[in-house]
């Protein structure tokens, strides 16, 4: 596996701990809850690997990062019921292919435009992440 020990997703430093708790790897990726929860159920998936484009990973590998993306989304949607799942890889400073997934709820924060990446409005206590992150991996 390719690592780069500067980044925060493959060094798992004291600033990627900060911002979400992980969840779980899953086939080509590992999942990450946000901690700023202003969006329930917003989670991060990222790649295995250092690269920094989806296009940089081979078709195969392209495509089971693909799979886990989908998953997340599709396990988030049956369990925070949200009106849209929006999806975001920027990486203009963090260059680390991932995905932000979002959920988004009619009359929530930020719905019908996009997401904030850190509204630093919403936390929550270290029981209620346990069971965010319960309800999720039951249904992953």
């Amino acid at each position: 596996m390719k690592k780069d020990e500067n980044c925060l997703y493959c060094s798992r430093n004291s600033l990627q701990k900060e911002l979400m708790i992980e969840i779980c790897d899953l086939k080509t990726s590992t999942l990450f809850l946000f901690k700023e929860q202003s969006h329930p159920g917003r989670c991060v998936v990222a790649y295995k690997d250092h690269v920094n484009e989806l296009f940089e990973i081979s078709d195969e590998e392209r495509n089971l990062f693909m799979q886990d993306v989908a998953h997340v989304a599709r396990t988030l949607k049956k369990v925070f019921s949200p009106a849209k799942i929006n999806m975001g890889a920027y990486s203009d400073t963090l260059a680390h292919l991932h995905f932000h997934i979002v959920p988004k709820y009619k009359d929530g924060l930020n719905f019908g435009s996009t997401f904030e990446m850190n509204p630093k409005k919403t936390y929550l206590t270290e029981q209620e992440y346990q069971q965010v992150i319960d309800r999720i991996k039951a249904q992953l």
